[in-house]
Order: C-alpha cells, then structure tokens, then sequence
C-alpha cells in the first residue's frame, strides 16, 4: 500500500482502467450535475432573528412600552441564546426583534424558538387587559423570490378575492413551491351608518348593537337527535350572510315594545376599508402582489419555470380585463447568472489551454486544460451530492478557483516535458514527476484550502452566506490533485512524444529564461541589497494602505433600486399614497426608468436572502425602481433624487441600490442609549449637526419626529356620577371617527367586518366632537360629552420609541454623498460626534458599517490564528526543518504591494470579500513558494551547494510558477464585470503577479541568506 502510494503514477499508468474510471466519473458526474444541481440566487443561510407583534390597541407608544413591550422583553432575556434584543413601541402596538447568537446552528435554531414561542405564552399571562395574544414570526428567513403583480380594476372586491384564491390554489399545488402569500388584497367593510341625533332619539347605543348581531350571527351547536338507529344532528344556518339580511335584522328600542328593522334606522353599504393596511401600485395601477417562496434545497430554476407555467395557464382561464405582470422573477436571475458562469467557464478555459499551450506547447497544454475542464465538471458532480446548490458564491468560488486548477498539473506537466526532453520515455518521465512532486503539491494544495479556512470557521451570518466559497475551493483543489498525478501521465503517455535527448543548456534557452538568469543571478550576488529593496517596495506598498478606500460590502448588479419615502408621522395610508402618486408618473416618463412598484403602509415582501423589510408604517412607503441598464444605475438614482429634493423637499427619503448584506440602509449611524426621550433626541439632533457640518447625507433618526395626538381631558368625579367609564367615552369617540368593529358577515369563505360609524358628514367635523352624546349603560341614556370631558389637548409625543437590550436607544443616522467612501466620511465626523458630551446614565454606541466590518472583522480574526497555525504547522512538517518555512513566509507580506497597487489604480475599496480574496492570495502564494523552495531544496541535497545550483533551481520552476500566475489571472479575469467580486478579483489578479514577481526573486535571495558562509559563489 506504501509502495502504491509513493508510486501512484506508476500504479496508474500499469492499471490505466483506474484512471479512465476516474475520469469517466467526473465526466459522467459533471453533466449529471450541471443537469440536476440546485440553483439559487444567494446562499441559503440562517437567519437567526425572530419578531414578537403585540397589538394594544388605543395605547400610546409609551403605554406600549411600558405594559407590553417591557415584559415581552423581559421574557426573552432569560433565554441565554439571545444575543440582543431590539423594541419598536408604537400606538397600539409593540414590535421586539430578537437576534440570537452566531454561533448557533441552521438545526439548533428552531428548537431556541420553540423555547421562546413557551416564554412568550408565560409572558402572555402578564399582559393588560386589552393586549391581543402575540404573534411570533420566525420564518423571517422565507425567501419569496417570485413576485407577480395581479391587476383586475373592473371588478369587485369578492370578484377579486376569488381571483387571488384561484392563483394561490392552483401555484400551491406547483411541485417545490413552499408558500403562496397575497399582499394588498382589498380589504372589505360592511359599514352601518347611524346619525348621532337618530342614536340619540332612540335611546339605543352601538353595544346594543353589536350584542344582538352576535346573538343572531354566531354559529352555535343546536345538538342532536336519535332518529330510529341514527344520530340526525341539528343545524343553524347562519341568518346573516349579506347586506339585505343584515338590513332584515329586528332590534328593539329601550324603554319600548316597538320592533325596529335596522335599514329602516341605518344606512348599510358592503365596500372598501377605510384605512387598508398597505397599498401596492405598479406604473401607478392598483395590483395585489403575489410572492411565491420555494422549498429549500428545490432547484429554483425548474420551480421558477414550473410556476411561469402555471401562471400562464391560470390567465387562459381569467375574465377579461384580468392582468398578470412578473415584478421579480429570481429563477431568471439564477438561470441568468449560471448561463453566464458557463460562458465564463469556457473562456476561461479557453484561455488557460491557449496560455499554456503559448508556454508549453499545444501537447502539454491539452493535457492541463483536459485536466482542468475534468476537474470543474468532477467538482460540480460532487456538489450536487452534497447539496451545494450553483449560488452567487459557489460560482464565484469555482472562478475563484479555476486558475489554481491547473496549478498542480502544471508542475507534473511541466515534469514531463522536461523529462522527455531529456530523453526519458513518457511513462518513466511521468512516474518521476510524480514522485518528486506529489506530496510537496499535496501539501500546497492543502495550504491553499486552508486559507480559505477562516471563512468555514466564522459563525457569524458573512460566515454563514460565504461557506460554500470555501466548501467549493477545497472540493476542486483536493480534485485537481488527485487529477493531477494520475490524469496527466495517462495522457502525457499519449501526447508528449520522445524524441532526441535535449542538452541542459538548451531547455531553458526561450527568452524569458535568459531574462530571469540575469536577474536572479544579479539579486544572488547581491543579496542584501535585493534584500533591502524587496523590504523597501514592501514597506511603501504597506504605508500606502491608508490611501485605499475601505467597504463592507459591495453594491450588487441587480437592476433595481429602492426609494425609502417618510412622510410625518402620523400620515394616513391614503394621504402617503396620493402623494406619492404624481410622483410615480414622473419616474416612470424619464429616461431608461422600466418600472415603479411602490409599497404604501409596508416594506415589500423579501424576495433576495439580504432583504430586510421595513414593518408596517402607514407614513412609509418604498418605490422598486428596475432600470434599462444597471451601468447607468448611479444617473438614473441620480435624477430621481433631484426630482424628489424639488418636488417633495418636506417629505424624507433616500436611495439606495441593493448591497450584498443585511445591514442598515444607513452606512453611519450613532446609537445613543438612555431613560429620557427628551434627552436623546437632543444627543441624537447634535450628531446630526456634526452629519450636516461634514457634507452627510440621508441624516435622520429612527424615533422619527412626534406626531400629533387628540387628548381628551377625562373629568374623573363628573363620570362616576354619570356612570360613564372611560372606555364608554373611548367607544363614543371612535363610534364619531373611524368607526366601531361589531361582528361579521359571513359570505362563502370570506369573514368581512361589521364596523358601525357615524355618518360621513359628523365624522368630518372635528369640531363637533365637543357637541357629542356619551351612552351611559347605567342611566341607559345619552350623556353629553363635556360633562365627563374637560377639554381636548393637541399633543406631540413620540410615535416611535425604540429600546435596545430594554434600554431607550435613538439611532442618529446618515450616509457619505454618492460616489464617496463611507469609511473616509466615518474619520471625518467621528471625532466631533464622539466629543459630544453625555449626561450621566448615557452611552454612545457605533452602529452602521463600522459595527458590521468590526464584528466581521473580529469572527475572521478569532478563526485566522488557527488556521495560519496549522498552515505553518504544515510547511514546517513538509521540510522538517524551520529554514524553508522561514523563506515562505517572509514573501507572504509581498502581496501587499500588488493588492495595494490595483485598488489604487482601479479606485475600488477593499471589501470584506476582497479581504477574504487576501487570505486566498496567502494560500497561492505559499503554494507557488512551496514549489519554488522546494525545487532549491532538493537539487541542493543533489548536488553543490552553490549559487549555480539555487540559480538552475529557480530556473527550473519559473515556468510552472508563472504559468500558475498567469493561469490565476486568466481564469479571474471575468470576475471582473461581476459586482461582487470585482474588487476580489482585482485584488487576487494584481496582488498574485506582483507578488509572484517578486517571490521568484526573493525566495531565492532569502534562501542564500539564511544559508549564509555554507553556499559558494559558483555558478552565479
């Protein structure tokens, strides 16, 4: 097995079915898994929050907080999972988002909710009187990547309804579908009208009302009977199931036997709510939004395909009139993106073949570039048996790694090239190449993946969304090894052909070969000087960093933005609509504008996995704006920011383009905690001046300014007289305004409520409300309202009152103008806002993507050491000795020199995801060093310990380490038009060659150091 093992080639060239089985497989596997392989947009990571919605109706925000939203919170501090909890306290009702830790798995995470959902139950028995059963949704991680806009504006609200129920029935049955959700369906009212002075002169209050209704309408068991040997069971059909019947409905007078029918009384008509929760337009029409999730781990392709189908055949069966338009169609984003992977993947290998076979001949390079395509269709194949889907990062990741595919097939490759050269026949050169590089590529290769290593380590959600680049990278180097020594001597054997011996002298006589001999023979004579240099490039490229921009994440290439669009709190849903109407019109008639989707009342639905929809706000609403081309996307945010500022300068907005994370909207944020409102909106409005002196833009708080509330002054003593509690007092004043909820009407599958009001005419005159009757249940009669009322108070109060850990936090929030750096605006404004004086008991917090780049930051560091640990660990074990390892790792700091210099020169800042490009740049540096060092190693146990002999080393492997560089940037290179990992491929093409340039010099320069007086000068 020993022997097999150090022999590989040779068992492999002895027993060829081995290695055709083996490519067979991966050929086999590969189409397999191009064929069947899930596909998604993003990858599909935990999300680890969860919200608890409290309604309390009638409450202020600060009776919110104080009887619901304190012991909802206080509950789910005992958990010991939770990370931080975040409240938002509004009128009536209470918003806590609850974050766990990191560190907790996709499998743990639904058992922690269970435990909550318990605490929440517990908590549930402390609530006040009036405070609804709270609602725990912690399917925040449902993606509905499939949104069609339903538009029928001829027909009635039932008619519509059904329309809605049809489509989400028959998308339900769609093999993979997961949920069907419906947004902005129209909301139906039954509204009976009675005038105040008719209520009055009957002597009948609206409890009354709702107390009769219920007696006839509520379904009720009339039991059973035994007829002969069977039980006939008894049955009440529900009397009121329409208008007419609730028209029909006989109530009597109090204080008379006189029967009254309610439409003789009453005006009652079936038609729209009011006040609709949210409103959804599309270019401006009225739409119903239908979102459509697929099951994790389905293909969304074939389920995105499935559905367009099925949407299809549901319009053939529509009425006509009847429009169905898709909003966002994520199967044709993915379908999109893995079409253009596969052109990519056929450049580059086109490319790399064409690179290799310039260098090395056509033979050699088709032997690489087979290798090479055998091993991205061998990675795919065990992709798919893993349940690694084609995502936005495993696709990345096999670009990523396409260049150091062919890493270890050149070094065999190359082995045999010059070994048949030399005269040895094809096999015998295979078998040597392999023998002598093998577990030196091995451990490279290993190497290699374990600079990823720290992206797998990190718990954190950027962990989570990038594991699969390391997954992927570390499937198709092991693969590419494995290829490598048995692949290539196969079919080597058939390819290179023997021919007459080639003298030493002649097999490095090409140009490039002459060049590096003059080089690197000047840089081994002087080798302090070249030394002192190298230091010096490095030490400049270093001092430069500062001068990079700097960026969490990048902007992604959707051709879509988003206009967040606040009106003063407290707007009606309908007034934030019609403003935002003419606007709408006016997006849609400018230049490369293709659609406005607007979401009134509510964020929209999340249909990427780094949405974060905004909760419901009837003063909120946001445009999705898709454009003509996503290269003109900052002119288009442009104009229609100028359109705005003009047009609705009282209103506030911003505009923002999607990005690759999760985070605030907000790059720069000053979170200030403590127990007076007061108090932080004055902290709060101080770091906004500092925003407005330093040029931010986008600058508001998350409390938002008050609003305006209706008081009314209760007269205690004069009420208990009366027999009038402040409820009887609340119910008269809502029976004046938005109306009181009575019951139901049953119609088929629909519950539509009864609400009772007053007539248009008295609900307009805010006036009036000083004129009104109070029913006194005591009395039975009509009280007026100032003789339990004192006055009506306007106040302002906080509308929105957000806590943090169970303490009041205010956010002061802001941005860096368009085109600018967050990060350089960051310096800018965080000396002034942090010399803000606080008061005693205040704390000042950064958030925004200062705190999101320093916990990323902080997860890859704690993961880093080991994984560099165990790199080191593995250079040291390769050679045995700490010379070697030595010489590797001082070149590592080099590939500063090359990363500095293409961000600069290309203006990109350096991302989170092109700081993980540096990690994997460590890893390919180290592999071609290993190669490089190792070569030096062994033809000095050979031979002379000369500068000759370091010199013909170097030599030896300068072209398969260029050609491992020039291949890695090859196969990078269509990364460049790729938004998110454009600057990680800059980073990794301009760090790799620079950095590989000066390796091949300076590894051969520190090894003659460290050798010092023990090396002659021969040969140099």
């Amino acid at each position: 097995m020993t022997e097999t093992i150090n022999n590989l080639a040779r068992f492999v060239l002895a027993n060829p079915i081995y290695g055709y089985i083996l490519m067979l497989v991966c050929l086999v596997g590969g189409i397999h898994g191009i064929s069947n392989i899930g596909r998604l947009e993003d990858p599909n990571f935990p999300v680890k929050m969860a919200y608890i919605i409290t309604a309390y109706p009638g409450a202020s925000a600060e009776e919110v907080e104080q009887e619901v939203t304190d012991r909802i919170e206080d509950a789910l501090q005992a958990l010991p999972q939770v990370e931080h909890i975040i409240s938002k306290s509004v009128p009536g009702r209470s918003e806590v988002k609850v974050h766990l830790y990191e560190e907790y798995g996709r499998d743990e995470v639904p058992q922690i909710f269970d435990e909550m959902r318990r605490r929440i139950r517990e908590a549930e028995q402390r609530l006040p009187p009036g405070a609804s059963t709270p609602l725990v949704e912690d399917d925040f991680g449902d993606i509905y990547g499939i949104l069609y806009a339903l538009s029928a504006p001829d027909y009635a609200n039932a008619e519509v309804h059904d329309m809605a129920k049809q489509v989400t029935n028959r998308l339900k049955r769609v093999p993979g579908v997961g949920k069907v959700n419906t947004r902005s369906l129209p909301q139906e009212v039954v509204h009976i009208e009675v005038a105040p002075a008719r209520l009055t002169r009957l002597g009948f209050a609206v409890a009354d009302l709702a107390q009769g209704l219920q007696m006839e309408n509520q379904v009720a068991d009339a039991g059973s009977t035994l007829v002969d040997s069977r039980r006939l069971r008894i049955t009440q059909p529900p009397v009121i199931n329409s208008v007419d019947a609730l028209a029909d409905m006989k109530f009597g007078a109090a204080g008379s036997t006189e029967i009254l029918r309610l439409g003789d009384v009453a005006s009652i008509r079936r038609g729209s709510a009011e006040v609709p929760r949210e409103i959804i337009r599309r270019n401006g029409e009225p739409v119903i939004i239908i979102a459509v999730s697929v099951t994790p781990g389905q293909n969304v392709v074939a389920v995105g395909e499935a559905v367009d189908a099925t949407m299809s055949s549901i319009m053939l069966d529509m009425p006509i009139g009847v429009n169905l338009e898709p909003v966002y169609l994520q199967h044709e984003v993915v379908e999109e993106a893995v079409s253009s992977f596969m052109q990519n993947l056929i450049i580059s290998v086109l490319t790399v073949m064409a690179a290799l076979m310039l260098f090395m001949g056509w033979r050699a390079g088709a032997v690489v570039g087979t290798a090479l395509l055998l091993t991205v269709l061998g990675t795919v194949g065990i992709m798919n048996q893993l349940g690694i889907e084609l995502q936005r990062i495993s696709l990345g990741a096999l670009m990523i790694a396409m260049g150091m595919l062919v890493d270890n097939a050149i070094v065999i490759a190359e082995g045999m090239v010059m070994g048949v050269r030399r005269g040895l026949a094809p096999d015998e050169a295979a078998v040597k190449a392999v023998h002598r590089t093998q577990f030196p590529l091995l451990g490279a290769t290993i190497i290699g993946i374990l600079a990823f290593a720290p992206i797998s380590l990190s718990d954190d959600n950027t962990g989570h969304f990038l594991v699969s680049l390391f997954q992927v990278v570390a499937i198709s180097l092991l693969l590419s090894w494995l290829l490598a020594i048995t692949q290539v001597p196969l079919m080597g054997r058939y390819l290179l052909k023997p021919g007459a011996a080639t003298p030493d002298e002649q097999l490095y006589a090409a140009w490039y070969f002459r060049l590096y001999r003059v080089i690197i023979s000047f840089g081994l004579r002087r080798a302090w000087l070249t030394c002192l240099v190298l230091v010096g490039i490095t030490a400049a490229s270093l001092y430069s960093v500062q001068f990079v921009k700097t960026r969490f994440f990048p902007s992604n290439n959707t051709p879509i933005f988003y206009v967040d669009y606040f009106m003063q709190e407290g707007t009606d849903i309908t007034a934030t609509a019609s403003d935002l109407a003419p606007i709408e019109k006016q997006i849609l008639t400018m230049t490369g504008m293709e659609s406005v989707t607007s979401f009134v009342g509510q964020g929209s639905p999340r249909f990427t996995a780094i949405m974060q929809p905004e909760q419901p706000n009837p003063a909120y609403a946001r445009l999705l704006v898709r454009v003509d081309d996503v290269t003109q996307m900052a002119e288009r945010m442009k104009a229609v920011q100028d359109l705005l500022t003009v047009e609705r300068p009282d209103a506030q907005f911003q505009i923002t383009r999607a990005e690759f994370t999760m985070g605030s909207s907000s790059k720069i944020e000053m979170r200030y905690s403590g127990p007076d409102s007061q108090v932080l909106r004055q902290l709060a409005e101080e770091a906004l001046a500092v925003y407005l002196q330093k040029d931010l833009i986008d600058r508001k708080t998350d409390w938002r300014p008050q609003s305006l509330q209706l008081v009314p002054v209760f007269n205690e003593a004069n009420a208990r007289l009366a027999g009038i509690s402040r409820n009887d007092v609340a119910q008269s004043l809502a029976y004046h305004t938005q109306g009181v909820n009575i019951g139901l009407l049953r119609d088929g599958d629909k519950l539509i409520p009864i609400v009772a009001r007053a007539p248009d005419a008295d609900r307009a005159d805010l006036k009036g409300l000083k004129d009104r009757q109070v029913w006194s249940q005591t009395q039975r009669q009509y009280i007026p309202i100032t003789q339990v009322v004192k006055e009506f108070k306007l106040e302002a109060t906080n509308s929105t009152i957000y806590r943090r850990n169970r303490v009041r936090t205010i956010t002061a929030q802001g941005n860096q103008p368009e085109g600018h750096n967050a990060n350089q605006f960051f310096q800018r404004v965080r000396g002034d806002v942090e010399a803000i004086a606080l008061p005693p008991g205040y704390t000042m917090e950064w958030g925004g993507e200062y705190e999101s780049n320093k916990m990323a930051n902080a997860a890859l560091a704690q993961s880093m050491p080991l994984a560099f640990g165990i790199m080191i660990f593995i250079t040291i074990l390769m050679f045995g000795a700490l010379r070697q390892p030595l010489v590797i790792w001082m070149t590592v700091p080099m590939l500063s020199s090359g990363v500095v210099m293409g961000l600069l020169a290309t203006d990109l800042p350096l991302t989170f995801p092109s700081l993980l490009g540096v990690l994997s740049l460590t890893g390919m540096l180290i592999k071609n060093s290993i190669v490089l060092v190792d070569e030096i190693d062994k033809c000095l146990a050979e031979g002379q310990a000369s500068l000759g002999t370091i010199m013909q080393a170097s030599i030896s492997r300068l072209r398969p380490v260029m050609l491992a560089a020039i291949t890695t940037v090859f196969g990078m290179s269509p990364l460049l038009t790729d938004a998110f990992f454009r600057e990680m491929a800059v980073c990794i093409m301009s760090g790799l060659m620079f950095a590989t340039l000066l390796t091949l010099i300076a590894a051969p320069v520190f090894y003659r150091l460290l050798l010092g007086k023990r090396v002659s000068a021969a040969g140099a």
